[in-house]
């Protein structure tokens, strides 16, 4: 099983006086290349805030980039291990998906 991340941003909150990005509202959705009975692939997803640094000199916000918003995120999520960690627990919820681990029943004779 092999899944792809996708990152985004969902929003920003900005300050009205200046236009700094002082937060970037962001989801994390796993997609599996393995479908349901229906042709969907399974999936799942994680949303977040994260505060942003305000910079010493501010980019104007028409030209902000997602990637570099999204870098910062994931600068102050804490980097690579605790990126990694969120698309594992990501990966784990589809795996449960595929394999459930548990399920509702109750006794054919009830």
């Amino acid at each position: 099983m092999a899944n792809t991340y996708v990152w985004k941003v969902n929003v920003l909150n900005t300050d009205t006086s200046d236009d700094f990005a002082s937060s970037a509202h962001y989801t994390v959705t796993a997609i599996s290349d393995q479908t349901d009975s229906e042709g969907n692939p399974y999936n799942s997803s994680a949303y977040g805030e994260m505060a942003l640094d305000r910079p010493e000199t501010l980019v104007d916000f028409e030209d902000l980039v997602e990637a570099d918003i999204l870098a910062a995120v994931q600068a102050k999520l804490g980097g690579a291990e605790k990126v990694a960690e969120i698309q594992d627990a990501l990966a784990a919820r589809i795996t449960e998906q595929i394999t459930p681990s548990q399920a509702l029943r109750k006794p054919s004779s009830w």
